[in-house]
C-alpha cells in the first residue's frame, strides 16, 4: 500500500472517481465512516475535495483505493438535505467561483432561490456568477426585464450575463469566465446547464433532457455531480439540478451579512441585535423604503429569516 493524493472528480454516492497528480484516475470507496467535526451531512466527500487514499490491487481489474483522510477544504457550498433533518448536503468544495445558470422563462427561476444560491456563496467567500440562459426564445420586452434584472444584480457586486448555450450567443465570455478556475455550475433542472457545459466541452455530449409540459419544469439529466476539464488547468463541476436550496449552518442574524448592500449597512441600526423586521430606527428598512435595496431582495432576506425561525 502506498499513501497517494488525488481530487475527487465524480462521486456516485459510494464510490469515487480520483484523479492522482500524475493525471491517473482511480476508482476509491471510503475506509469505514467519515465524521466531519461540526458538520452533520449526509455525504462525507464532495466532488472537488482533496484526499489521501492507498492503493490495493483489484481482482481482475484496475487497482482501486480506499480514501482515509479528506483534506481541509478552502470553501464548499452546502443545502439542506431534502431526505435527512437537520443535515446538509455537500453540493461541491475548493472552488475558485460558483455559476448560477437561470432562465426567466422554460422553467422560470425565482429571484428567492437566485438569492439563496448567492448567500450561500457568499457565506463561504465563493465568488459567484449569474448566467441568464435561453435569451434566444425571449421577446423584446423580456429582454428589457431581463437587462433590468441584472443591472440590480451588478450594482451590489455581482457579475451578470446574458447568454444562449443554443445558439452560442457570449459563449466566449463564459470561457475567459472559466479560465484556469474550478467552477460549479448549478441550477435548477431544465436552464440548460448541461447544454452550456456540452457548448463549452463539445467532445463531452452531456445528456439534455426536454422540459415538462406538465410542470414546466426540467427533467434530471445529472444524477451525480462531476467534474470534467474543459482546458489545461481549466475544470468545470457539472451538479444536479436542483429543486429548493435550504440554508444550512447561518443563525438568523447572520443572514443579512451575506447581502452586499445590506452588510455594507450594519452597525447603523438603533438596535444591535435588529433583525431588520419590526424595529425602529432600522437603517436596512430605510434603505429599502428609499429604493436603495430593492424589494425583492429584502422578500427574500425576510424569507430566509422565517425559514431560520422555523428550524428551531
Amino acid at each position: 500500500m502506498v499513501n497517494q493524493k488525488g481530487k475527487v472528480w465524480r462521486s456516485t454516492g459510494s464510490w469515487y472517481e480520483v484523479h492522482t497528480e500524475s493525471g491517473t484516475t482511480i476508482r476509491c470507496r471510503l475506509k469505514g465512516k467519515f465524521k466531519i467535526k461540526g458538520l452533520k451531512v449526509t455525504n462525507p466527500l464532495a466532488v472537488g475535495d482533496d484526499v489521501i487514499f492507498d492503493l490495493e490491487m483489484g481482482e481482475g481489474e484496475k487497482d482501486l483505493g480506499i480514501i482515509k483522510e479528506i483534506l481541509p477544504r478552502k470553501n464548499y457550498i452546502i443545502r439542506k438535505s431534502v431526505h435527512k433533518t437537520a443535515h446538509g448536503h455537500l453540493i461541491a468544495s475548493n472552488l475558485d467561483q460558483a455559476i448560477m445558470v437561470v432562465t426567466l422563462t422554460y422553467p422560470k427561476t425565482s429571484m428567492g432561490f437566485i438569492d439563496r444560491f448567492l448567500v450561500s456563496a457568499e457565506a463561504y467567500s465563493i465568488p459567484a456568477i449569474l448566467l441568464f440562459n435561453k435569451m434566444d426564445l425571449l421577446d423584446e420586452a423580456s429582454l428589457e426585464y431581463q437587462e433590468e434584472i441584472m443591472d440590480m444584480y451588478r450594482q451590489i457586486g455581482y457579475t451578470c450575463y446574458s447568454i444562449s448555450a443554443l445558439r452560442g450567443d457570449n459563449i466566449d465570455i463564459v470561457k475567459k469566465l472559466i479560465e484556469g478556475k474550478i467552477s460549479l455550475f448549478s441550477g435548477h433542472s431544465g436552464v440548460g446547464k448541461s447544454a452550456l457545459i456540452n457548448t463549452l466541452i463539445p467532445d463531452l455530449d452531456l445528456a439534455t433532457s426536454e422540459i415538462s409540459d406538465f410542470a414546466n419544469k426540467g427533467v434530471h439529466t445529472t444524477t451525480f455531480a462531476e467534474m470534467f476539464e474543459s482546458e489545461p488547468g481549466t475544470f468545470i463541476i457539472d451538479s444536479p439540478g436542483i429543486k429548493e436550496l435550504g440554508l444550512m449552518e447561518m443563525e438568523s442574524q447572520e443572514i443579512s451579512h451575506y447581502f452586499p448592500e445590506m452588510s455594507a449597512l450594519l452597525g447603523q441600526c438603533k438596535f444591535n441585535n435588529c433583525e431588520h423586521t419590526n424595529e425602529p430606527k432600522c437603517s436596512i428598512k430605510d434603505a429599502v423604503e428609499a429604493g436603495k435595496i430593492s424589494d425583492s431582495r429584502y422578500i427574500s432576506y425576510l424569507s430566509m429569516l422565517e425559514d431560520d425561525d422555523n428550524r428551531r
